[in-house]
């Protein structure tokens, strides 16, 4: 009897679905960013189980013995349970199982081998899994606490150039009518009321323009995406600490804007590179199907 297994990879901009029978690609959908926040999990569910149905029909199928979710947001087991209570209800999976979207990108990379994943979309996160099988994390601590080289952190460090330069405190940039187009606004003060009013995903959505600014010169859009380099750079750096063995330790890029071949990757590339502790994978991992193995696995050990 064929076995119908479904990953998902959930982040703030993008949600990622596959299904599988273990062996083949049976069916996948995109949906929008999903990343649970304290509190409203059943929110993120509601997206969630819509992806999920698209691509459990584009597989010919309702359900799957096995879905395994890895979301943005759900490092904390009250996250986890709420989201995966509320999954469970959807009725179209026997079993679910709640991750987080850097689990299911180190299943992606490495299976259930060591290395450390980077990760930057939205938020940013770097999680390392030792000799040992024992996990650890640098960042990922949320908006408000972390994020370094994120998009968030992007947008925002655009929108305080933008402000320096309106106060004349710092030069000016081209990122000032850039990010007035981006965020539609007529003036100065519209977007202050923009700002003062837009989500974590809106203000993430900078990004683009800065990494564009930087691209046709602007010094102030380039020292930004540089810092962001640098900072997603240092996360994983400071997990090589919990690596003992002297064979370089393998490090995957992960993310909407450090996947190889997206905007960060050369940056960062230039940076791990030069450290002789690190073999850079020079290939885009697919976290969904990381989630996929895992359901895999979930379903092997329960029979």
């Amino acid at each position: 009897m064929t076995r119908i297994l479904a990953g998902a990879d959930v982040g703030g901009t993008s949600t990622q679905v596959v299904v599988s029978d273990g062996d083949r690609v049976l069916g996948r959908a995109e949906g929008p960013g999903a990343a649970v926040r304290p509190g409203r999990a059943l929110v993120s569910a509601t997206t969630i189980a819509e992806v999920v149905r698209r691509a459990l029909g584009a597989a010919g199928t309702l359900r799957c013995e096995v879905l395994v979710v890895g979301a943005a947001g759900a490092g904390r087991e009250a996250e986890r349970e709420e989201l995966r209570q509320a999954l469970r209800g959807e009725g179209f999976a026997g079993q679910v199982v709640v991750t987080t979207d850097i689990e299911v990108a180190l299943a992606a990379a490495f299976g259930s081998g060591s290395g450390i994943v980077v990760s930057s979309g939205t938020g940013s996160i770097a999680v390392g899994r030792d000799e040992s099988g024992r996990l650890h994390r640098a960042g990922g601590y949320g908006w408000q606490m972390g994020d370094e080289g994120s998009g968030y952190a992007i947008g925002r460090g655009a929108l305080g150039a933008v402000g320096r330069a309106h106060d004349g405190r710092g030069p000016r940039t081209e990122l000032t009518p850039r990010v007035l187009a981006a965020a539609r606004c007529d003036g100065f003060d519209p977007l202050v009321r923009w700002a003062t009013n837009a989500t974590v995903t809106e203000i993430a959505a900078l990004a683009p323009v800065v990494i564009d600014a930087a691209t046709a010169g602007d010094t102030l859009a380039k020292g930004i995406i540089d810092y962001a380099a640098r900072e997603l750079s240092q996360l994983a750096l400071h997990l090589l600490e919990y690596f003992v063995s002297p064979t370089p330790v393998a490090v995957a890029a992960a993310g909407g804007l450090l996947s190889p071949g997206r905007p960060l990757y050369p940056a960062v590339k230039t940076i791990l590179t030069t450290e002789p502790r690190i073999r850079l994978l020079e290939r885009a991992i697919d976290p969904a199907m990381g989630a996929v193995a895992m359901a895999r696995d979930a379903g092997s050990s329960k029979q």
